[in-house]
């Protein structure tokens, strides 16, 4: 009985140390594969941090170009040479031949008016001239052989004269009722209808012509003494994109209005194309300097701070920040006047919030014309 207890107790204590010894290598196993897994996330944190440190740009290379200073202002386009057309006599209309968006030339006919009463006071007053010319014929032979006093032939003369210039007068009225264009242009507008009943002051049609475009603008009082007639200028219309058109002062007005401390000018357009119409509402640029082949930086590349500009350049595979002395700039670009040169290369895409000496990474590049566009 003692040596089957002994036996017992030997069991107990033996079986015990062998399961503490397979948990205690359980254990172990986990650890070591707890272990190995850090190790590898551990890694792949190192190899994305890697792949980042590097910002993608896209970057431009720098160019010369020119750059002018100007005054802008806004303004509708209004046209020289317009003509409202009234008819000079009353009447029904009868028939219109020229419609809204026609080009017509300074004579055409835009509409006629019935004129059977025109007709007939036109033949009427022939007749009556015909009659008075025949008795003036008569007469003038016997004041030529005496048989007439001069008085009496003067008083046929002057019968004569009048009668004439009745007919002369109905004629017109009977030319009267083709209403023409008394210029070249296109219509504007059609303001009456067959069958309508006119009187000499209703307005029948408006023409315009767009050849000579201008744009009246009220410049501020402080830049009077930089202005001159044929000035410089350039027109611009929201509507009309990439495309400027050419123009320059023909008229200054030497009156300040003291409620707005603004005068006139009057700025001609070159219409290149018919495409600017009056009442477009365009942007009016006057020329007052401009600067020849300097470094021109697009403002797609401009990171604003503030009051400051600053832009990134890139050198050896490095942005560094730098704060843009800016000279001239217009609604593209900017002249630099110092700390970057023509040829370099400056990021316009991957700047916004950039810090000075970041590692970047060039995806794209593109140039810059001479114009300074992109």
């Amino acid at each position: 009985m003692k040596l089957i207890r002994a036996l017992s107790i030997f069991l107990f204590f033996f079986l015990a140390f062998i399961l503490s010894g397979c948990g205690s290598s359980s254990g172990k196993d986990k650890d070591g594969a707890d272990s190995t897994a850090v190790d590898s996330m551990n890694a792949k944190k190192d190899s994305v941090k890697i792949k980042i440190e590097r910002i993608p740009v896209e970057i431009a290379v720098l160019g010369q170009g020119s750059i002018s200073d100007y005054i802008l202002l806004n303004s509708n386009l209004e046209t020289e040479v317009m003509a409202d057309v009234y008819s000079k006599i009353q009447g029904i209309v009868k028939e219109i031949k020229k419609e809204e968006g026609q080009y017509v030339q300074a004579g055409d006919t835009l509409l006629t008016l019935v004129a059977d009463e025109y007709v007939l006071a036109e033949k009427r007053a022939k007749v009556e001239f015909d009659r008075q010319k025949k008795n003036y014929d008569r007469l003038k032979a016997m004041y030529e052989t005496k048989l007439l006093s001069l008085e009496e032939f003067e008083t046929a003369k002057f019968g004569l004269e009048t009668v004439e210039l009745q007919w002369r007068e109905a004629k017109l009225n009977l030319d009267y009722t083709f209403i023409k264009s008394p210029i070249s242009g296109y219509i504007g507008e059609r303001l009456t209808k067959i069958g309508a009943r006119i009187q000499q002051s209703d307005k029948l049609f408006s023409v315009v012509n767009n050849s000579q475009v201008i744009a009246v603008v009220y410049v501020p009082e402080k830049n009077i003494g930089s202005l001159r007639v044929n000035q410089k200028a350039v027109i611009s219309s929201d509507n009309l994109k990439e495309k400027d058109y050419d123009g320059w002062i023909k008229r200054i007005s030497p009156v300040v209005d003291p409620a707005s401390g603004t005068f006139k000018v009057t700025v001609g357009v070159r219409n290149t194309g018919n495409s600017l119409r009056p009442g477009m509402f365009v942007n009016v640029r006057i020329v007052v300097d401009t600067h020849e082949q300097v470094v021109l930086v697009p403002k797609l590349a401009v990171v604003y701070e503030n009051e400051y500009k600053n832009i990134y350049v890139v050198r050896d595979s490095v942005a560094y920040k730098i704060r843009l002395n800016a000279g001239f700039e217009d609604s593209e670009k900017i002249e630099a006047k110092d700390q970057v040169q023509s040829g370099e290369s400056i990021i316009i895409v991957g700047q916004s919030g950039m810090k000075d000496k970041t590692p970047v990474k060039i995806v794209s590049k593109r140039e810059i014309n001479l114009s300074g566009n992109l």
